[in-house]
């Protein structure tokens, strides 16, 4: 059986799309869209539905969350909190797969932060 080998990109509808894309650029290094493009680390990606009902992403009417790998967590936390942007953390998110965090980009989209255990 033919499969995907990754994730080509991840697209939605945004208010001011290229004042967005700078936002994910200064903050988090993500290139795009235009004749750059973000190539990512290889490493794991999870791929999982929720249930509808969940309250893990937070507004009830939001469909998606995106994660993005970090290596160190505590540093990108101190980066993102220099640069006045709210980060959320919780212990009890933190398990035997790796610790995260959660902050939203001007628009309002959650985006979980993950640094994989090991």
């Amino acid at each position: 059986m033919e499969k995907a080998t990754g994730i080509g990109g991840m697209f939605f509808r945004a208010r001011d799309p290229e004042a967005l894309a700078k936002w994910y650029l200064d903050h988090l290094g993500i290139e795009g869209p235009g004749p750059s493009i973000w190539r990512q680390e290889a490493g794991p990606t999870v791929l999982m539905p929720f249930d509808r009902d969940t309250d893990y992403f937070g507004r009830p009417e939001q469909q998606w969350m995106i994660n993005f790998r970090v290596a160190d967590l505590d540093a990108m936390v101190a980066q993102l909190t220099a640069a006045g942007i709210a980060v959320e953390r919780r212990d009890e998110w933190d398990s035997a797969v790796g610790r995260f965090a959660r902050i939203h980009d001007p628009e309002g989209n959650p985006i979980e932060l993950w640094q994989p255990a090991g």
